[in-house]
């Protein structure tokens, strides 16, 4: 649908802008996944079996999922400037915690002052996408955005791990918290909600797809009106279970049982084991530039040819690996990899349904509601993964096996057919509710 904008070709300061705001995302990213690859580090610290382990990582992500529609309300009601510098801040509270902390009470409260800063960081960026840019460049920017900002998983796998077992626990998670601070100044500095000369309370057009009728609206439209319009449209809902399904089998695995699974399951070193999870992040950075043309060049087959082959290539091959006669070889975990680097470019179409469906005043929050999707599948596979392991007598390093991994990963299946269901009944009533696939927005 139509929306203003102040700008007609970006100029260097909205690169810069969104420069600044990608780079925050990165550091939100080294943040989220910082115990991916210093898992067993943290259980022999916090004296933690594997569903204790795998709270730390369900409550961050519980919070963050949480905090999206929230967030999602207060950038539409004062922009993406204060709420990515405040994200920021309780990170870097969060890792300053983690840091000192050595009980597990003490690190599940810094988990969750990182899930809520984090959660802050991606929807903001998005709005500054969304404000900034010329609506037809759009879906490549948040396709770059979601790229490049998993690159911050490279660091949470390799170098902090480096770090930490050169210096100490404290070392490096106080370098995170330095890092978080940094960039709290650095984006409260740069970005701005808005480029200059556009208005402080923006008129957008907004189009009911029932009757074709136009309106003009205004950002400080009711907030919980905004929810129940944002939730109402079939679209959303759409990106919420598109997001859902897509994701959250490299989330859990990057986040926290791809590195035990690996070494003390699949018998790797920890230099293969990073490798391997490395090799995750750049089939990311490569299938994503792919992901979003088709998404871009086909619209109207986005679920079909993109979220739903998606969802089957990742169980696919996860069925293979469960079912492979003793420890897989490196290539077909590499194939895994593979597969499960499609979910994070494809779970970007998601926010295409909820930018082509909603108007401008209530983007954040029907983005918050679909970025919530991913998160919840994720914080439900961890937790269903460490429970199936702990049910096995397999829930610390010293008794961790291939075959109980192996068992546990099969948990992931259930919300793969939930969520896959729910795309096909969703995606039948956004059609219906527009008057057939061809009155779908032609650009997301």
């Amino acid at each position: 649908m139509p929306r203003m904008t102040g700008l007609v070709a970006p100029g260097w300061r909205t690169w810069t802008v969104w420069t600044i705001g990608l780079l925050a995302y990165v550091v939100a990213i080294v943040n989220r996944t910082s115990l991916s690859s210093v898992g067993v580090d943290a259980q022999l610290r916090f004296h933690a079996d594997a569903s204790t382990l795998s709270m730390f990582a369900v409550i961050q992500l519980a919070v963050y999922g949480a905090m999206q529609i929230p967030v999602g309300l207060l950038l539409d009601r004062f922009g993406a400037r204060p709420i990515i510098a405040m994200g920021m801040v309780l990170m870097a509270i969060g890792q300053g915690i983690m840091a000192f902390a050595d009980v597990v009470s003490v690190g599940i409260l810094a988990r969750v002052l990182i899930g809520a800063g984090d959660a802050a960081v991606f929807p903001s960026v998005l709005r500054v996408i969304a404000t900034w840019f010329p609506r037809q460049r759009a879906p490549v920017l948040v396709q770059l955005t979601g790229i490049i900002g998993q690159l911050g998983q490279i660091v949470a796998v390799i170098p902090l791990a480096a770090l930490l077992h050169a210096t100490s626990w404290s070392v490096a998670f106080g370098s995170l918290a330095g890092l978080a601070v940094l960039f709290a100044v650095l984006t409260f500095a740069v970005i701005r909600n808005r480029p200059p000369g556009r208005a402080s309370d923006p008129v957008d057009v907004s189009i009911n797809t029932d009757t074709g009728a136009v309106r003009v609206v205004r950002s400080s439209a009711d907030l919980r009106e905004g929810f129940r319009a944002s939730w109402g449209h079939p679209a959303t809902r759409l990106g919420f279970w598109s997001h859902f399904t897509t994701p959250f089998a490299g989330t859990a695995f990057m986040l926290l049982w791809g590195f035990p699974f690996l070494t003390a399951g699949e018998g790797l070193t920890p230099a293969a084991a990073s490798l391997v999870m490395t090799s995750l992040v750049i089939f990311g950075v490569i299938s994503g530039p792919i992901i979003g043309a088709l998404s871009s060049r086909h619209p109207t087959r986005r679920s079909r040819w993109l979220v739903l082959p998606t969802v089957v290539f990742q169980a696919l091959m996860w069925l293979v690996v469960i079912l492979w006669p003793g420890p897989a070889p490196v290539w077909l975990l590499i194939v895994l990899m593979f597969a499960l680097a499609t979910g994070g470019p494809a779970s970007m179409i998601a926010f295409d349904h909820a930018r082509a469906f909603n108007p401008s005043h209530r983007l954040s929050t029907a983005t918050g509601i679909v970025n919530g999707g991913g998160f919840l599948a994720a914080l439900l596979a961890i937790l269903f993964i460490g429970l199936a392991l702990d049910i096995q007598g397999a829930g610390t390093p010293e008794t961790y096996s291939l075959d109980a991994f192996r068992l546990a990963f099969v948990t992931q299946f259930p919300l793969w057919i939930v969520g896959s269901l729910a795309i096909v009944v969703e995606r039948a009533r956004t059609v219906r509710h527009i008057g057939g696939v061809g009155n779908f927005p032609r650009r997301g």
